[in-house]
Order: C-alpha cells, then structure tokens, then sequence
C-alpha cells in the first residue's frame, strides 16, 4: 500500500510561482509512475502531468507546457510539480497519484493523495 500526501499548495497572484511536493510512504515508490492531477469547482478532475518510474520521461498537458515542470527524486519517495506564470484557470485542488500504468486517465490510478488547494488570484 502507498500512501500520498501533497503539500506546497496555497494562494498566489497571476504570474507567480509555486512547488508542490509530494511524499510517499513505502519501499516501492519507484516501481510507479506518477502523475499529478487536478479539479476546478463544478469541473471533473483532469490530467496535468507525469512522469516515468526513474524521472527520465515526462509528459505535460497543453495547457502548461512550458510553465509547469515534473520531476521526482526516489531516493526521497518525493514527486514535484513546479508551477510557473500562475493564471487564475490554473486555481484548483491538485492531487498526486501513483500508478503502474503510463497513463493519462484517472482511472490508471491505484493510490491518490488528500489534494493541496491551489488559488491565483488576478
């Protein structure tokens, strides 16, 4: 059993930045792929990025390539999403996941964190 919890999340103003990090209970957290996603209010939970059991892959939505970054350090069970150029439709609880699969969808994944509210405020 893996066990997620999210931290790093917060309120910010259009433009800024934030890091939210990710930490793993267990010795087998680099046997997963790890994936961050998100939901606005009144919308269902999307996709924002993974990345692959050693870090060394990586895949972004559209909607922030180039201002959010994923990476993960094994050696600490930790996975980060660094959030850059902050817009308000990025405000959303964020959660990380973990899953065997290389996947996009929800439903690939077999452990989910509390989820950490990110705010941008215009």
């Amino acid at each position: 059993q893996v066990q997620l919890v999210e931290s790093g999340g917060g309120l910010v103003q259009a433009g800024g930045s934030l890091r939210l990090s990710c930490v793993a209970s267990g010795r087998t957290f680099s046997r997963y792929v790890m994936g961050w996603f998100r939901q606005a209010p009144g919308k269902e939970r999307e996709f924002v990025a993974l990345v692959g059991r050693s870090g060394g892959s990586t895949y972004n939505v559209d909607s922030v390539k180039g201002r959010f970054t994923i990476s993960r350090d094994n050696a600490k069970n930790t996975v980060y999403l660094q959030m850059n150029n902050l817009k308000p439709e990025d405000t959303a609880v964020y959660y990380c996941a973990a899953s065997m699969a290389h996947a996009m969808s929800d439903t690939e994944y077999e452990h989910w964190g509390q989820g950490t509210q990110v705010t941008v405020s215009s």
